[in-house]
């Protein structure tokens, strides 16, 4: 493969994906399970938001999962590599409705800095292409954690 990065680059590029998708997977099952049960007054503004939020990150965990097979890697894809790389925490439990806008809001960040984390990388590479997927994954968790934040308040 010779597409202008070093192997140890695109290697190193391709773990941090990794923990993205990890994030991104454990993010979206989060998501997907409080779209599922949350219950109250705010019900189906949540529900709406959630549904809206865990069909953003399905494309989005396919894509990230791609552009680790682009590199020449292959994507994790079971839930027992997703706990060992994820650092979003996973929820069994049913909180309720204003605990599951917080956690998701932590989580929101969580994929921030993990994306964040990867730039260094990326640019060491000159991988512009996972720049470019890492920049548009960060204004959606910003944008995301924002929008959560602000029925928090």
């Amino acid at each position: 493969m010779d597409v202008g990065i070093p192997k140890d680059s695109r290697g190193a590029i391709a773990n941090g994906l990794s923990r993205l998708l990890a994030d991104e997977y454990t993010l979206y099952l989060k998501t997907h399970n409080f779209h599922w049960n949350v219950t109250g007054p705010m019900f189906n503004t949540l529900h709406t938001m959630f549904e809206t939020h865990y069909t953003e990150l399905a494309l989005a965990v396919d894509e990230v999962a791609e552009r680790i097979r682009a590199l020449g890697f292959p994507a994790p894809g079971s839930y027992r590599q997703y706990a060992e790389l994820s650092s979003v925490e996973e929820e069994t439990g049913v909180p309720e409705a204003l605990e599951m806008v917080r956690q998701l809001v932590k989580a929101h960040e969580t994929c921030a800095k993990t994306a964040r984390s990867i730039f260094s990388l990326a640019e060491a590479g000159s991988d512009e292409v996972t720049a470019d997927l890492l920049t548009q994954r960060l204004q959606v968790h910003e944008k995301t954690a924002w929008m959560l934040r602000s029925l928090l308040q």
